[in-house]
Order: structure tokens, then sequence, then C-alpha cells
């Protein structure tokens, strides 16, 4: 048999192994949705006792857990009643995702931030595990600190495509991945390193539309040789990106050098249909008006994005889009 028939057949045992799996996990989701709707049907008639779901999911759970195991326990009960009030209607949910992003998606009070993590699961095909990670370290809200709600949730509505690089590219970036120890300070290589053992991670932190071009780019400058970090294309942008790592906070000469890493690529290396290079310089550290006072007022194609090498808390986050807003204030 000839090799190319060989890789149809693969493909096509790939597929429909592919397409059983979804196939179970997605009656898997409507079994929990059908048992949530039950134990709600049957709380509401007993509403006049305050305590009857408790003691209806309590009794259930002792005779089902036996027979058919822990995912039929007390807890797991209550997601379901909880996945039934979410969701009401049936027809809405979506057969792409499976019980654990579901699960993950009904924790979410805000019915907004809910859409885009359901949206841009499906969108991104993510597994619950990347679902889980976008959702740890706040990509919703991260976007928010320099987009406004409506454009975040048009592009995961797929009503317009990202058209400026504040809505593709974040400030922070979140590298805990990386699995770098937090300490005082440590080589660019190791980071660059750990970035490229960790490309598809880094990719989806990236954001939409990235895909991966080099590392360590040699320039030729007559007798000058230089050498860019890491190169990208994004697709959606339709021109490359460069990103600068930096183990400590950003200086001007920073923002130089790589203003002339994006001058060569525009000069030399980028079509005439392709858009202006972007340069990102990730850095530990920034200071704002540093940023703004290095580059000319109307650039788009430069910027500055810090990074951290473990998930933000919710306080981290907070006093960041506080220190965003104060900013754009003091910026009027």
């Amino acid at each position: 048999m000839k090799k190319e028939a060989k890789k149809i057949i693969r493909s096509i045992i790939d597929k429909a192994r592919s397409t059983a799996v979804r196939s179970v996990d997605f009656c898997r989701v409507q079994m929990y949705w059908n048992i949530g709707k039950r134990i709600f049907e049957e709380e509401q008639q007993g509403k006049e006792r305050a305590d009857y779901g408790a003691y209806l999911i309590k009794n259930l759970a002792k005779e089902l857990e036996p027979e058919y195991g822990s995912g039929f326990g007390e807890r797991q009960l209550k997601f379901c009643r909880q996945f039934y009030r979410t969701y009401p209607i049936g027809n809405t949910l979506r057969s792409q995702l499976n019980w654990s992003q579901y699960r993950l998606l009904i924790q979410i009070p805000d019915p907004d931030k809910r859409e885009y993590y359901e949206l841009e699961s499906v969108n991104n095909a993510w597994t619950a595990r990347e679902t889980e990670r976008k959702i740890n370290s706040m990509l919703y809200e991260r976007l928010l600190l320099s987009n406004d709600k409506e454009s975040v949730l048009a592009v995961a509505r797929k009503e317009r495509i990202p058209e400026k690089t504040v809505e593709i590219i974040k400030d922070p970036m979140v590298l805990e991945f990386l699995g770098l120890e937090r300490k005082a300070s440590y080589y660019e290589k190791d980071l660059e390193s750990a970035i490229i053992s960790h490309i598809a991670d880094f990719l989806l932190e990236m954001g939409k539309g990235f895909s991966f071009v080099t590392r360590q780019k040699r320039i030729l400058l007559e007798d000058d040789e230089f050498f860019a970090d890491l190169v990208f294309y994004n697709r959606l942008l339709r021109c490359f990106v460069i990103v600068e790592l930096k183990t400590e906070k950003l200086t001007h000469q920073d923002l130089g050098q790589l203003q002339m890493y994006v001058n060569y690529y525009d000069r030399c290396e980028k079509q005439e249909d392709e858009n202006p290079t972007i340069g990102i310089l990730l850095c530990t550290d920034k200071n704002d008006t540093v940023v703004k006072m290095a580059l000319p007022e109307n650039n788009t194609t430069i910027l500055a994005s810090k990074y951290q090498l473990y998930l933000p808390t919710t306080e981290e986050l907070i006093k960041e889009i506080d220190e965003v807003k104060l900013q754009a204030h003091v910026n009027r």
C-alpha cells in the first residue's frame, strides 16, 4: 500500500476516534444537565421547606454513589443543579465542551466573563486544562486592562477581527508554565530556553494567530552583528512580531535596540502587502512614562509588556487595573 493511502487511512481512524471521544464527552454533559434539571424541578416542589434541596441531594447521593461511583456524590450533584440553573436551555449546550470545562464555567458568576471563556474555549479548541489555566491566569481581566468589554466580547463572538495590537497582545503576560524559580535575577538565555521548551504554551499565552518563526535571528549591519531574541508571525495582524527578553527593568536603550530590529524587518524582510512589524519588549518591570517619552507620540508598533512567573492573585490584578486607570487619567 502506498504511503499516501496509509496516511489517509490513519487520518480516517484518528478522526473517528476523536469524534467518538467528543460524542461520549457530550453525552456525559447532557446526562449531568438532565440530572440537574430533575433535581431542580423536584426541589421546587418542596420549595416551602428551605432545607428540602440539601436533603434531596444528600439522600440521592447516598443511593447513587455506591452503585455508580464518585461521579454521583453529593458535591457532583450540587454541580449538576448549578449547571442546569446556569444553562436552563438544553439546546444551547456546546458539544465542543466537556463536563470538566462546564464545571469551570458554572463557577464564574459574571455572565460576560463566563461567555468569553465559553466562546474562546470553543473557538480555540482549548482542552479543559487550557481553559482552567486561562481562567486562573485571569486572561479576561488582563485583556480588559487595554480594551473595553464590548470589543473583547465582539472578538470572542467572531463579530469582528482584531485589528489593533492591544486587542491581541496582553500586558502583563503570565509565564508560570515555564517552571522558572522566583529569584532576584537569572540569565536571559535561561528565559529564552525555557520559552522554546514550552513554545506551545507560550504561543497560547501570546494570543490569537501567532506562529513561531525563529530564535536568535542574526542581523548583520555592515560589520556589526546583532541577534533578535524571538521572531513570530501573526496571521490576523499580518505582520512579523519581534520579542526581546529582558530580565531586568527596561531602559530607553532597550527600546532603541528593539526599534532597530523592527526597522530592519520592515525594510528587509516584510512583503509589500504585509503590515508594519511589531516589537514587544518583555521585561520584569517598566516605567510607562519612560516608554512614552522614548517613543514617538503616534507609536503603535513598539510595546513594552511585563511578565510574571506566577499566576496573579485577584488583589494583584485589581492593583494593576487601578494603576492603568490612574495612568490613563493622567495622560488625558
